[in-house]
């Protein structure tokens, strides 16, 4: 028997329970992990809430990302064996496979090794963060030196691995966040600029710290009214990726702005990378080599243990976090 949160409503963080489940031994092209920690997603809210890109099928299970080591082999699996440490990619459906357990199965295309040097927690925060970003960033956007690229939500995880990898390649990432308070936080992870968008001129800003010329690549994972603003912020022939829905508020169009300037406005997930073995292989590469040499580091939030799982997607869900939620097991 295992340890695995599930729900039986969509809702609130209180609808997750722990319960006592048999799991059965991995099928063909799985691998099953004795889990020690947990990466809490903001699409996994969204999931349990009902409001994601699919709907659950309940009972229904979360968790994207975990970090452990490997229990058992299905058939047909290679490259990994039993007691590896590995983590995993979130590249399934979550009505497929979930994580949130001490004890579960997942694709074996979607386990990797991750240097030693991470401990469980970050392991645990890794993939999600550096794949989504440099997807965008990298992968599509070819951001290179002395590149400005605007990132909104800097404080989330997300926004922190697209700092680093900006910084990596000598970029400029210039870092949005609402009020002033996580400020210094964001200097000290790296951004060049931090502006406060709720007390600056956000235009304004942008354009004085890029000479009047607008970021190459803006990425976004708000949308919303604020859409308006950063394009006239992105420079001519500048790219503007909208990732995330997380304003409840339409998102315009302004379209003389898109064709005075011919920005790109693209739509983008992590999916469009992990669905391409090719593409994931060059971002998990990647990101383990930046792992590996210290350009590339999560950083976690807080942690919390699983029998504190609500209390955990409470916390997920206040913003009050400056990098990842991690869940311990």
């Amino acid at each position: 028997m295992a340890r695995v949160v599930r729900f039986h409503e969509t809702g609130g963080p209180e609808v997750l329970r722990i319960e006592e489940l048999d799991v059965p031994p991995p099928g063909k092209g799985e691998v099953q992990i004795r889990i020690k920690a947990i990466g809490l997603n903001r699409a996994e809210a969204m999931f349990r809430r009902g409001q994601y890109l699919e709907d659950p099928k309940l009972p229904a299970r979360l968790g994207y990302e975990a970090a452990g080591t490997v229990e058992a082999v299905g058939p047909d699996v290679q490259k990994i064996k039993v007691g590896d440490v590995v983590s995993v990619i979130p590249s399934f459906s979550l009505n497929s496979y979930g994580l949130y357990a001490d004890l579960a199965n997942a694709p074996a295309y979607a386990v990797v090794h991750h240097p030693a040097s991470l401990s469980w927690e970050e392991a645990a925060s890794v993939w999600m963060q550096y794949v989504t970003a440099y997807g965008a960033l990298i992968d599509i956007g070819g951001l290179t030196k002395g590149d400005a690229v605007v990132i909104p939500a800097a404080s989330s995880s997300v926004g922190l691995a697209a700092i680093q990898i900006a910084n990596r390649v000598g970029a400029i990432p210039i870092a949005l966040t609402r009020g002033t308070s996580k400020r210094q936080a964001l200097l000290d992870a790296g951004a060049a600029h931090v502006i406060a968008s709720d007390e600056q001129d956000l235009v304004a800003e942008i354009l004085s710290l890029t000479d009047g010329k607008g970021a190459r690549v803006v990425f976004d994972p708000v949308g919303g009214p604020t859409v308006e603003k950063l394009l006239q912020a992105t420079s001519k022939l500048g790219i503007l990726f909208l990732y995330g829905a997380l304003s409840t508020e339409p998102t315009p169009l302004p379209l003389f702005e898109v064709l005075a300037k011919w920005v790109t406005i693209r739509g983008y997930v992590m999916m469009e990378i992990t669905s391409d073995p090719k593409r994931l292989e060059r971002a998990v590469q990647f990101t383990n080599e930046g792992l590996a040499g210290g350009s590339l580091k999560p950083i976690v939030a807080k942690t919390f243990p699983l029998d504190e799982i609500v209390d955990a997607h409470r916390y997920l869900e206040s913003n009050q976090q400056i990098g990842k939620v991690v869940v311990t097991v």
